[in-house]
């Protein structure tokens, strides 16, 4: 198989010939220094031999708009206006992913990252605001990411039917056990996710959910999983060591979806720290742990900008030579 026929038999539970790989860091350093970002990002992809490319908005993650960006007062959410896609912020990032999408030429899937709206109206006043601007007035809250996400859905189409690929990498986030109750997500957060999640899932039959547990970890709690149950894509990528769920339960959780992840991707990980036969030996665990069908091994999160490169080609080399004998 080719690298693109075994993601998308993967993501489609079917059988490929072996395992596919993706592991993933941000890009800020190269955004800090004034450096090509798709040159990083294939420089990374070459380097790893990783078999698709998740695809960095970094440098896009909050939002532009004026009454977002310089908020003083939950009331003023009921004056957020549109951006269009002749905004900067929306072009540039259709360019960044069609010049990634043209220079990998077929040779493998590719995904856009893109947050939920809270997590975009977060990014842009900070996580003290938006939990008082939403205990204050949970409407005008949802009033404003309903806005982000009616333009959102304009990049989402952009960068699926213009810029080419393969479907959206959706970090859903927020649902920290100390941060919202069940139904306070479900009322509050969960309408916002669901209308993009169908939207994409219109246009594409390759979205990945990414249930984040990066701010989890940071909490030092645990997401309430069930906030996500129910979740349409065809592929979902979770925090096995925040969560503490293997694939099988990622599986059971999400029918019908893959399972991408596995790793540890803190620097107290096998995969930061590990020698080439742990890290190995650790791929083929995983692998005799959920089998080979439909299953996708990589990182809770983002990798350690610093981790070494051999560590990541090490997992791909092992899910490559495994045979089935060994599962």
């Amino acid at each position: 198989m080719t690298k693109r026929e075994r993601v998308l038999a993967a993501l489609h539970n079917q059988e490929p010939d072996c395992v596919p790989g993706c592991f993933w860091r941000h890009y800020t350093p190269e955004l800090d220094r004034g450096e090509d970002v798709v040159a990083a990002h294939l420089k990374f992809y070459r380097e790893t031999d990783v078999d698709f490319i998740k695809i960095s908005s970094d440098g896009y993650c909050g939002w532009p708009e004026e009454t977002v960006k310089n908020l003083q007062d939950v009331s003023e959410l009921y004056n957020i206006r549109h951006i269009t896609m002749d905004h900067p912020y929306m072009k540039e990032q259709v360019e960044r992913a069609r010049k990634i999408v043209e220079a990998v030429n077929g040779e493998c899937c590719t995904f856009y990252t893109l947050f939920c709206p809270l997590s975009i109206f977060r990014l842009t006043v900070g996580w003290d605001m938006m939990m008082e601007c939403i205990r204050e007035d949970p409407k005008a809250v949802m009033y404003a990411y309903g806005v982000i996400a009616e333009d959102v859905k304009a990049l989402i189409k952009a960068l699926i039917t213009e810029a080419g690929v393969d479907g959206i990498f959706y970090s859903v986030q927020n649902a920290e056990k100390t941060r919202f109750t069940l139904e306070e997500y479900n009322a509050w957060v969960r309408p916002g996710d669901q209308d993009l999640l169908d939207y994409m899932n219109s246009l594409s039959d390759c979205n990945i959910v990414h249930c984040c547990g990066w701010d989890a970890d940071e909490m030092g709690t645990t997401n309430r999983m069930e906030s996500w149950k129910g979740y349409q894509a065809a592929g979902i990528s979770w925090a096995a060591y925040v969560d503490n769920l293997d694939a099988n339960g990622i599986k059971e959780l999400f029918p019908g979806s893959s399972a991408w992840g596995g790793f540890d991707n803190r620097k107290c990980g096998i995969l930061y720290k590990g020698t080439e036969a742990e890290i190995k030996e650790e791929t083929r665990r995983l692998i005799r742990q959920s089998g080979k069908k439909g299953v996708i091994l990589g990182p809770d999160c983002s990798l350690p900008n610093d981790i070494d490169i051999k560590h990541i080609k090490w997992v791909i080399e092992a899910a490559r030579s495994m045979d089935d004998s060994e599962l």
